[in-house]
């Protein structure tokens, strides 16, 4: 059996019968190295279809993907060629920026950069495992969220990826994507990590989005609008499938991202507050921050997708969206029901009510709809303390809320 007490002894290979080398052991001499690399692939030296005709794609369907022909001696892109949709220019040109607020977004997003194993969970663990460490009503509390939250990222990911990402035809944005559909990955993983502490149950923990009624109507609500998008046949371009396509943006950043996730994040938090499950609440804390750029980069998108075709925005959408929004609000409202129906560290669900009328209004003001819920309150101010809702500002509102790396972040 291969022995580490001896890493030089093993780098070298010595008493074994071929050098080993593993990572954590420091930089390799690359003669050390290569012994554990795989074999080179074998590649033919004649290409596959090598002096016949040209394979047989459909160039309208390639057309605003960034997979066209390359057009040899055409002329450089301009700032004007360039369209959040429906755009013909080269999208492998990241420059010049035309949105320098997607730019700006996708370093802010690489600023903030975290890792979940940085997050100590000793406290979490001794805490879930004292007998009477928690209340059954707060062992709910984590346990729905870690399960709403492990597939609800994965299903923004599969939006992004299968969906989102080729229709939006301009290279900046894309660039954000690319980093946030990372992010999503990195919440999932975070979620993981909490199960994996705390010693739950993975398969009740990430099968609840199909067995918890709350849960499961949440993520069968979103599914629909990746699934239509998704469509090879999809494309964009017309009045119609150009609102199918805000739309569902709309139903992702604005109610996924902005409203579902929201009872959750008060709930995990507020037990942060009272020094409880500290680690899980940590995790969310950064998961927050970084949900708060995706939402505020898609309302972005959203208006100036608005700005440049405003057709789209005709009453009749306007309306569309105000009850998509207003049937949101109930569906997450009745996850609070669900996740504390007794109440709990000093909340019930029809605080959560009024708070979510209150987010509801907020985002409806981000996308320029008027409030749904006129003069409701946040019945939670501390958690202006976190975030507070009055600086999630967007491009459109002339400011942006400031980031920080992620090991330099405070929330005092």
């Amino acid at each position: 059996m291969l022995s580490w007490d001896d890493p030089i002894a093993a780098i070298k290979g010595e008493n074994q019968q071929e050098p080993k080398v593993r990572p954590g052991m420091g930089f390799q001499e690359n003669e050390d190295l290569m012994t554990t690399a795989g074999a080179a692939p074998s590649v033919s030296p004649e290409p596959e279809n090598a002096g016949g005709p040209a394979p047989d794609y459909d160039e309208e369907a390639l057309t605003g993907t960034g997979l066209e022909d390359i057009e040899r001696g055409a002329e450089r892109i301009r700032v004007d060629d360039k369209k959040i949709i429906n755009c013909n220019a080269d999208l492998n040109q990241l420059v010049p920026f035309k949105y320098q607020w997607a730019w700006q977004k996708y370093l802010d997003g690489c600023a903030n950069h975290w890792m979940p194993q940085e997050v100590n969970m000793n406290a979490d663990i001794a805490l879930w495992k004292d007998p009477n460490g928690l209340t059954e009503d707060e062992r709910t509390i984590v346990k729905r969220n870690l399960g709403f939250f492990s597939t609800a990222d994965s299903l923004v990911a599969n939006n992004l990826v299968l969906a989102v990402y080729r229709h939006i035809t301009n290279p900046e944005c894309r660039q954000y994507l690319l980093r946030q559909a990372f992010e999503e990955a990195l919440h999932t993983h975070a979620y993981q990590y909490c199960v994996e502490s705390l010693g739950l149950d993975e398969g009740e923990i990430f099968n609840m989005y199909r067995e918890v009624p709350s849960v499961a109507t949440k993520a069968e609500w979103a599914l629909p609008f990746t699934k239509h998008l998704a469509d090879p046949n999809f494309r964009t371009g017309t009045p119609d499938a150009d609102q199918k396509l805000l739309r569902e943006l709309i139903a992702f950043y604005v109610i996924f991202e902005g409203i579902f996730f929201y009872v959750g994040f008060v709930q995990i938090l507020s037990m942060g507050r009272r020094n409880k499950m500290t680690g899980v609440a940590e995790q969310f804390q950064y998961i927050l921050r970084d949900e708060s750029m995706h939402m505020n980069f898609g309302i972005d998108v959203i208006n100036q997708i608005k700005v440049e075709n405003p057709h789209l925005w005709t009453e009749d959408f306007k309306n569309e969206m105000r009850d998509m929004i207003a049937e949101a609000v109930e569906l997450e409202a009745q996850y609070a029901r669900d996740t504390m129906p007794r109440g709990v560290l000093g909340m019930n669900a029809p605080m959560f009510e009024e708070y979510l009328h209150f987010i509801a209004n907020r985002r409806c003001a981000q996308i320029g709809l008027a409030e749904l819920y006129p003069g409701a309150e946040n019945p939670f101010p501390w958690m202006s303390e976190v975030l507070d809702l009055k600086k999630e500002k967007n491009f459109f509102e002339t400011r942006v809320t400031e980031y920080q790396t992620g090991g330099a972040l405070s929330w005092d």
